[in-house]
């Protein structure tokens, strides 16, 4: 990298010096490399470096890889709200939601990849597709809404002020632009009917009773909630990093009208989930569970104890449905971000208690509680996916024309 790269920059703005910048991307290679190296422990000795077995089929690879997912949901229903609803305010923010799913998507197929054990038989699952199984039609949505997401990230790429000036390369940009709502509605579609067959896939596993959910029809009621619990997550998620990527960078990037506009969506959403989720939580409680011969109580013991129902609904819950709510809270910055992160935080704990908790339960009389707690290499795959993430965001940022209204709010 040359030492100064900004003529690189976006026009009009300015960015950190090169020193810092690499100091900055050496911490997150850094990062990287351990995620590589615990990768390579997986692939070539296997997932006994792992601290999953009989018990634990899921581990924290799945609760990252469906907590980002849902984080990640910002980018389809951002861009739901700017090119099928026309709220064009937020095209502002569209491109920070883009290149938020990417990595979010990106990540999860990364971090797929080295779950599955063997990701040289990766393609078996579309050669031979379980039609049965509804983790075939999840993998056939995020791989093709990943794709979604690089036809959306290709313009905002070309846009660079040095890749711009090859003239075929700017049509294409600017052709590819107007065709957008195309994109956006394929990716809406693709990415409601995943979020949705995430949840539904633990609601019918009948042999675990704090999982399984009755429903309508064929969809259990953790289809719906799970698409709920994301769109009302993602927003708040993309807008924390739009903030976070201020507070470093030192300058407005977005007005703070658009970030209460996407603090009162959440909100909103969060509220209807809420709603939603509590009275399918006393329906499995007082139905569903004594039908199945187990109490309420039974599903919240050892390590996983009824705390776990205070932060998911409580803390993390209703306490940031009722700030995003209040337009003096949406228009305090801090309590805006504060609220934000309680409910990104709801998100990634509904995300583990559906992946962990299930398999602790015993469901045999003569099991026992089980724990698990991830080894070194578990967690040096999930940093890796933080680290990449930061990569990309961080280049982009530097690089590419990331936010509109950057240039005028800084002169």
């Amino acid at each position: 990298m040359p030492m100064d790269d900004s003529r690189y920059w976006p026009q009009g703005t300015t960015r950190c010096k090169p020193i810092p910048f690499l100091i900055w991307m050496a911490f997150c290679l850094l990062l990287g490399g351990w995620a590589v190296h615990s990768a390579t422990l997986c692939l070539w000795k296997g997932l006994n470096q792992t601290a999953m077995n009989d018990f634990f089929a899921f581990g924290v690879w799945i609760v990252v890889d469906l907590a980002i997912i849902a984080l990640g949901a910002g980018a389809f229903f951002t861009g739901f709200m700017t090119y099928v609803l026309r709220r064009d305010e937020l095209k502002n923010i569209i491109n920070a939601a883009v290149i938020i799913g990417f990595i979010c998507y990106s990540g999860a197929i990364l971090m797929l990849g080295i779950d599955i054990g063997q990701p040289i038989r990766g393609w078996f699952g579309f050669w031979h597709a379980n039609v049965h199984s509804m983790l075939t039609e999840v993998m056939f949505c995020i791989t093709t809404y990943l794709i979604v997401l690089i036809i959306e990230f290709v313009p905002l790429v070309l846009e660079n002020r040095q890749i711009n000036k090859v003239p075929d390369l700017a049509f294409f940009a600017h052709h590819l632009h107007r065709i957008m709502i195309v994109f956006a509605a394929t990716g809406t579609f693709l990415s409601f009917f995943h979020q949705g067959s995430l949840g539904g896939m633990f609601g019918v596993l009948y042999a675990r009773p704090f999982a399984y959910r009755t429903g309508v029809a064929i969809w259990p009621w953790t289809f719906f909630l799970f698409i709920l619990s994301a769109i009302a997550s993602g927003p708040s998620f993309t807008t924390l990093m739009v903030m976070l990527t201020e507070k470093v960078s030192g300058r407005k990037l977005t007005t703070h009208k658009v970030k209460m506009m996407m603090g009162k969506v959440s909100g909103y959403l969060l509220t209807f989930y809420l709603i939603l989720k509590g009275a399918d939580t006393l329906y499995w409680a007082n139905v569903t569970l004594p039908k199945m011969g187990v109490s309420f109580w039974d599903m919240y013991q050892s390590s996983y104890g009824i705390y776990l129902v205070w932060l998911e609904l409580g803390l993390f819950g209703a306490v940031p449905a009722f700030l995003l709510l209040h337009r003096r809270v949406r228009e305090s910055y801090g309590l805006l971000a504060l609220a934000m992160i309680l409910n990104c935080l709801g998100a990634v704990t509904n995300r583990f208690v559906f992946t962990i908790q299930p398999l602790a339960i015993p469901v045999l009389p003569f099991e026992k509680w089980q724990f698990y707690w991830p080894t070194i290499p578990e967690w040096g795959i999930s940093f890796g996916v933080i680290a990449y993430g930061l990569i990309i965001f961080s280049l982009a940022y530097r690089y590419l024309p990331v936010f509109p209204q950057e240039v005028e709010l800084n002169k």
